[in-house]
């Protein structure tokens, strides 16, 4: 890989300059935060209208398939028609997606709609919103790797996701500040703060690359591609395993310690902070430094969240959750970063919006199945969603050890 930007980049330049990171960053802040509240209000939310785990889970698990099979589209499509339109669609849909959402929810408390219809309901408006707000992330990835030449870009998509894990580690804390006004405010802030973004990015990022409707159309990645294949494999197992913890993590707090609704959303809160704080540590203190092989970050992050897993598993203590968040904090802040520079610097310029869909959708590839089957594990035998998720961290984690020829292994 030769250290050049490509034909999707400002000429003259080497990296992103700070303006459009900032702007970048923004965006993608404003869905972490959004996501982090989400995470946490919506088990004790759905429990107070009559949702059981499962139902619950199932709704963040079929909106992550949305996600999963729509980001790649978007990714291709701003190759199209350029990345600055795709991430606003994408900031947009998750500020309609909110509202939209929270007025369901108070429909619900009120009594008005119920049971079935209620989850039937749920699960629209939460794939419809995940269907557009899986523009914003490969939008703004492809944006940042247009303009940064190969050895600053773990470095530069390092810093960018840093939004998720700034807006993980306040999202949580202003979850459970506003969630004092009600199950709802959250969403509504959520909404608030995405349109806001879109405002701000709409006004002040620049177009970036000029969209070339006679380029030759690159061929369509896929998630079998040998360049890519362990890179993207690492991130949804890892994920997947991430997702099954998170999402019972509330209702194991809620039974353990015997808490009511706002306390869980504050007490999960707490425990996604530490482990959003952890991750945003490993990817400034590490991730931005590291020159080497991108894999060599992937097989670190993938052994710290297989021991914050083992803990978490083994240990039912408040400390021995926060410990063990923190691990797997800090293995994401390291896999994810790599995960993104690695695929990045495998492919072309002309397939950057390609694998930056790819690398975009897989977190929700993991949250596909990792929530519902760990709702299911734990609804009828609560240490199993632990242990299953050690076993997808292990696969994961043995993948990463084994050498892999096709890997671009330098950054110049």
């Amino acid at each position: 890989m030769t250290d050049t930007v490509g034909t999707g980049s400002l000429a003259g330049t080497e990296r992103l300059d700070r303006q459009s990171l900032f702007l970048l960053f923004i965006g993608l802040f404003a869905t972490a935060i959004g996501q982090a509240f989400v995470f946490a209000i919506l088990p004790p939310l759905g429990r107070s209208v009559g949702l059981d785990e499962v139902r619950i889970t199932a709704i963040i698990s079929t909106s992550a398939l949305v996600f999963t099979l729509v980001a790649p589209f978007w990714g291709r499509f701003s190759d199209k028609i350029g990345r600055k339109p795709v991430i606003l669609i994408g900031l947009m849909g998750y500020c309609m997606g909110s509202l939209a959402f929270a007025v369901l929810f108070s429909l619900a408390g009120d009594g008005a709609i119920t049971g079935l219809t209620l989850f039937i309901v749920a699960l629209i408006i939460r794939s419809l919103q995940a269907a557009t707000m899986s523009a914003t992330s490969p939008g703004c990835t492809a944006y940042a790797a247009d303009h940064t030449v190969a050895r600053f870009r773990i470095k530069t998509l390092a810093r960018l996701s840093s939004a998720n894990s700034i807006g993980m580690i306040m999202g949580p804390v202003m979850a459970g500040l506003v969630a004092g006004l009600g199950l709802l405010a959250p969403l509504v802030v959520a909404s608030f703060m995405s349109g806001l973004a879109a405002v701000i990015i709409g006004l002040k990022l620049s177009k970036g690359v000029k969209p070339r409707a006679t380029q030759t159309q690159p061929r369509r990645l896929g998630y079998l591609d040998p360049r890519l294949r362990v890179y993207l494999f690492s991130a949804i197992g890892a994920f997947t395993g991430f997702a099954m913890v998170q999402q019972t993590l509330a209702f194991r707090l809620q039974d353990v310690l015997n808490l009511s609704g706002i306390e869980t959303a504050q007490y999960t809160g707490w425990a996604m902070m530490v482990s959003a704080a952890s991750s945003l540590f490993m990817q400034i203190v590490i991730a931005q430094r590291f020159a080497g092989p991108a894999i060599q970050l992937v097989r670190w992050g993938g052994g710290l969240l297989l021991v914050g897993t083992v803990i978490i598993s083994v240990l039912d203590s408040w400390g021995a959750v926060l410990t063990s968040m923190g691990l797997i904090g800090a293995g994401l802040g390291l896999l994810m970063p790599a995960v993104a520079a690695g695929a990045s610097l495998a492919v072309g310029a002309e397939e950057q919006g390609s694998v930056s869909g790819l690398v975009s959708a897989c977190p929700a590839a993991g949250f596909v199945l990792g929530p519902i089957s760990g709702g299911f594990l734990y609804q009828y035998y609560q240490p199993a969603a632990g242990w299953g998720a050690v076993l997808i961290l292990l696969i994961v984690f043995a993948v990463t050890l084994r050498p892999h020829k096709d890997l671009v292994l330098s950054q110049t």
